[in-house]
């Protein structure tokens, strides 16, 4: 329901200040969630009680006013006070302070959990029932009244009837937070669990292979996507299992670089910086140290930590990361897996700034671009919902990948070609292509979902047969 216009008295039963309400608006219109929680909710004050919410979940120090509360957002401060003084909610602050994204998550959750459990005590209740019902009864009337004389302008009788109804339904809620104190602090406790998982999703997908990379890549993507994509997370399953693989393979990934990177680079002493996988073990003894913790961190953000020096080549001025990705309709059933997959490869050319292309094909093809491996969120979600289905040529795809290496100014590409089926392809197009791949010098590492070689062989210089992506043997491609 919309909240009771035509007041201009603050409508927060908390401590916030302008900047909270600046700032909750900037969020709420950034959040398809909460506004259509705010259409949706039981109540005629949702809409304020969700930016309470958010002020409780977000404050450095939220506090209940003390100043007196008009009679229809009496509610809204007894759904708080029981909120801020649930045992937990300190721990759950903890997670929210002061973070944009986690408190926006949050809000989100915990106003769909006060609405259904909301939802539920009216079902069990018939008194209960019949308030809410007069309520939204009265509500709708006095919209109709004001849409017709204008904002402001709606029946005054009726406006206190409904403060007095709202005062009614307080007093009774109150009453059912008290006998059903248990099971609204099971559904808060299960709607902070909801939001950290919805923002661990958030990180597989947006974070990269370096340890620890989730929230710095986190902080890079404006807080519109961010809370773009965490709704699109909480409210589609195929997206949550795409962000689950994703997470697993990046770490299989970040661990087959760290093990190349170790064998390519050289240690030759002691330098200053913040790179975690370089700190000298004392270094990490200091952390752990309750002691010398804060100076430790005081360090390293300033980069004046030691670490070991190195000396090497790292991967600099090389061509495109290509993943030319079989999506004929065999492969549905390993659908969020080759796309949790696919972001994991993306990584690891963003880590190595190397651009990344992306070429779907079956019986045609879709090719998708991706400067240094760089993803907006709008993209994640598109390739989330693509999948072509069809048969399988290969000549489109290695068409398409010499295409993209012939575009780049460096040598040296690599070519992941993933498919469980087969086709044949014409001598003439594969001895081209043989020959631009001396030229260009790339390497073409097929994984081969099957036993069938016969025509794969003729274009790979390695070929691994698979299960699925989590087999052990695609993890061969995280080593390039």
């Amino acid at each position: 329901m919309k909240p009771i216009s035509g007041r201009n008295e603050n409508h927060s039963v908390l401590n916030a200040d302008t900047f909270d309400k600046r700032r909750f608006k900037e969020i709420y219109n950034m959040s398809q969630g909460l506004q259509k929680l705010s259409i949706d909710g039981e109540l005629p004050e949702f809409e304020p009680l969700l930016g309470d919410i958010w002020a409780s979940l977000y404050k450095m120090k939220p506090e209940l006013t003390e100043d007196e509360v008009p009679d229809d957002l009496q509610v809204n401060k007894s759904f708080m006070e029981k909120i801020m003084n649930d045992d937990s909610f300190e721990n759950y602050r903890k997670f929210t302070r002061l973070d944009d994204i986690s408190s926006a998550i949050g809000t989100v959750k915990f106003g769909e959990k006060t609405n259904e459990w909301l939802i539920e005590q009216k079902e069990r209740d018939e008194s209960l029932q019949k308030k809410m019902q007069r309520i939204q009864a009265m509500q709708r009337q006095l919209q109709k009244q004001e849409q017709q004389n204008g904002a402001g302008n709606g029946n005054g009788k009726l406006e206190e009837d409904l403060k007095s109804a709202m005062s009614d339904l307080d007093s009774q809620l109150q009453q059912t937070l008290q006998n059903n104190s248990h099971s609204f602090s099971q559904a808060m406790s299960q709607a902070m669990q909801e939001t950290k998982q919805t923002k661990d999703s958030l990180k597989s997908l947006l974070g990269g292979t370096g340890a620890g990379s989730g929230d710095a890549e986190l902080k890079k993507v404006p807080l519109r996507d961010q809370i773009s994509l965490a709704e699109k997370i909480a409210s589609n399953k195929q997206m949550k299992e795409i962000a689950d693989w994703a997470g697993r393979f990046k770490q299989i990934a970040r661990k087959k670089q760290k093990s190349k990177h170790s064998n390519s680079m050289e240690r030759s002493g002691v330098t200053l910086g913040s790179d975690i996988e370089r700190l000298l073990p004392m270094e990490l003894g200091l952390y752990t140290h309750p002691i010398t913790k804060n100076d430790f961190l005081r360090r390293f953000v300033e980069g004046q930590t030691m670490m070991y020096e190195q000396k090497g080549q790292e991967v600099l001025g090389k061509g495109p990361i290509i993943l030319c990705l079989d999506q004929s309709g065999s492969m549905n059933k390993l659908d969020t897996q080759s796309k949790g997959f696919t972001l994991a490869l993306m990584s690891i050319a963003r880590k190595q700034r190397r651009d990344f292309c992306l070429i779907l094909f079956s019986t045609r093809t879709q090719i998708i671009k991706y400067e240094r491996g760089k993803m907006e969120s709008s993209d994640m979600i598109k390739l989330a919902q693509t999948f072509l289905g069809g048969g399988t040529d290969f000549a489109l795809p290695l068409d398409g990948a010499l295409k993209v290496i012939n575009e780049s100014r460096f040598k040296q590409a690599d070519l992941v070609f993933v498919t469980d089926g087969e086709d044949l392809v014409k001598d003439s197009f594969l001895e081209t292509f043989n020959k631009k791949k001396k030229e260009k010098e790339f390497n073409v590492l097929s994984l081969l979902i099957g036993n069938n070689t016969k025509t794969v062989e003729r274009f790979s210089d390695k070929i691994v047969n698979i299960k699925d992506f989590d087999d052990a043997g695609s993890f061969t491609a995280f080593e390039i």
